[in-house]
């Protein structure tokens, strides 16, 4: 008698195997943004997704619309704009008309948001840093790469299960 696994069961270990992978890099994933999350609150009166809109708008310094911010952070329309609307009232972003559109504005950081953002990011870097400390340039490199070999079935690709 063969000892040599069955293919099935060679499968079902490396299917087990990825499932396990995955909540393993939810877990670590979730805990990161937990920390950045409750960092930015406790030491800033600040929000996550306020940084990211801010983020978003330092990358794009000729201002975004609405639906263009909500499109590049995957979020709605109605969070996009109650983070700016915030961001406004603190000074810190401005809506500014769009030239031959009378109904669309776009959303910019102000010098004083721009500032803000800077002071911000530099922190959040810091602390990234300092979570993934215990990883070198080899180790980046190499998660990096097995990251990039991950395919997640997108609108031009087809599950297996679709085929059958």
């Amino acid at each position: 008698m063969s000892s040599a696994k069955p293919r099935a069961e060679v499968r079902d270990a490396a299917s087990k195997a990825r499932l396990r992978l995955w909540l393993k890099l939810l877990k670590t994933s979730g805990s990161i943004e937990a920390e950045l999350r409750r960092r930015l609150r406790d030491r800033h009166n600040t929000t996550l997704p306020r940084f990211d809109v801010m983020s978003a708008l330092s990358r794009n310094p000729e201002g975004l619309k609405m639906s263009q911010l909500s499109q590049f952070l995957r979020v709605s329309n109605g969070n996009v704009t109650g983070i700016v609307d915030r961001l406004t009232d603190d000074g810190l972003a401005l809506r500014v008309a769009v030239p031959g559109d009378r109904r669309a504005q776009v959303a910019r950081l102000t010098p004083a948001g721009e500032a803000e953002f800077a002071r911000l990011a530099a922190e959040h870097e810091a602390w990234i840093d300092e979570m993934m400390a215990g990883l070198g340039a080899d180790d980046i490199t190499d998660m990096s790469a097995l990251l990039d070999q991950i395919q997640p079935i997108g609108a031009n690709q087809t599950s297996k299960d679709d085929l059958t």
